[in-house]
């Protein structure tokens, strides 16, 4: 009975980097079962001694398309287990000639044709005799090859073969197009569509999941409250089209004060932002909100023309005031995991409202004195 094998679904993560928005949620549907399910009909319509689907690394892909790898994901046959992970140039073989052109290929007599590669042929016991490249896209780009080798009884690969296959590469197409574009759309619905950032929705869940790893690995958990000072004066002076630029804007600069791998940004509603740092004490946490203030008063917004603002105002001085509260600082250990995010986000609330109160454009910390922080510190 032959084996299909397949890349386990965390190493499969890579190759589906194609039009996501964030690398950060598991595999939900089963795309190895399918592309296996895929690999077996194939065989079954055309049947052949090996099997193997190739596919480019989106994350690493060069516009050369020579210069490229292709990895083996999916592969039946022999050696098919030693297959995966494994990686061939695209600028030679087979395999790259039809990732190249996007034109499927036929090689009927293998040890004369002078495209074929003899890198994974190392043991006498099994040789490539006749081969059959067809190449799979992901809408009209060609994102790898599907490779069938040594067609069984005819012992060559006729153009009805290569037909069939052809509708086989198609049905690989669908499988993770069906993927992306499920991912396309729980993205969507966890995204706020002005800022990009998550919305506050998604942010009570992954504030909750943060909460219970953070717990479990014994780590401190952070969460700024960020609240743009005066913002209303932005849309009563230059209009509610400048408003919303310029929360887009601030937008992209929490996203680049606040990239770290585990780091949860989220508009919280009107031109309020929470961010939820993972792993960060109290002190870290003060040297974010203030590399994040720092940004904020001395960037200037709308300064050229936008998406949502076509004319530029060049609008300055614009500033925040955060408040910050962290899981071992303000919390007891005992408390449940809903209500430990309800109390983080009270209190850095709160902090933040104090900040407010207590001149804007500063950084206070839940429960203690209001200090001016240097950036520096």
């Amino acid at each position: 009975m032959t084996e299909y094998h397949c890349l386990e679904p965390q190493d499969l993560e890579v190759f589906l980097e194609r039009r996501r928005a964030m690398p950060s949620f598991a595999l939900d549907m089963s795309l190895a079962e399918n592309l296996t399910a895929v690999l077996r009909k194939a065989n079954e319509f055309v049947p052949s001694q090996a099997g193997s689907l190739l596919l480019d690394n989106p994350m690493a892909k060069n516009p050369e398309r020579d210069q490229n790898e292709l990895t083996f994901i999916a592969a039946f046959g022999a050696k098919a287990r030693e297959l995966l992970n494994q990686t061939i140039p695209a600028g030679a073989g087979i395999a790259g000639h039809v990732y190249r052109t996007g034109e499927s290929y036929v090689a009927r007599d293998l040890e004369s044709d002078e495209l074929h590669l003899r890198m994974f042929e190392q043991n006498d016991d099994y040789r490539t005799e006749s081969l059959v490249g067809i190449p799979v896209r992901i809408e009209k780009d060609v994102c790898g090859v599907l490779e069938l080798v040594n067609r069984s009884k005819t012992g060559h690969y006729s153009e009805r073969d290569v037909h069939l296959l052809e509708i086989f590469a198609e049905y690989i197409s669908i499988s993770i197009q069906n993927v992306l574009d499920g991912r396309q759309a729980q993205e969507i619905a966890k995204r706020d569509n002005l800022t990009g950032l998550f919305n506050d929705r998604y942010l009570h869940i992954a504030l909750s999941k943060a909460i219970a790893k953070c717990r479990r690995e014994g780590k401190d958990l952070a969460l700024l409250f960020m609240d743009l000072d005066f913002f209303k004066r932005v849309n009563d002076s230059h209009g509610h089209l400048a408003g919303s630029q310029v929360l887009r804007e601030v937008g992209v600069l929490i996203k680049k004060s606040t990239g770290f791998e585990e780091a949860i940004a989220a508009r919280y509603g009107g031109d309020e932002f929470v961010v939820a740092l993972p792993g960060f004490d109290l002190l870290e946490a003060i040297k974010v909100a203030e590399g994040l203030r720092h940004e904020i008063v001395t960037s200037a917004f709308c300064d050229k023309p936008g998406e949502i603002q076509p004319d530029p105002i060049h609008l300055t001085g614009l500033t925040c005031s955060v408040g910050v509260a962290t899981l071992h600082r303000h919390l007891q250990d005992d408390e449940s995991v809903e209500r430990s995010k309800s109390t983080l986000l009270r209190l850095a609330d709160s902090a933040m409202y104090v900040a407010k109160e207590t001149g804007r454009n500063r950084t206070a910390t839940a429960g203690e004195p209001v200090r001016r922080y240097n950036v520096a510190d």
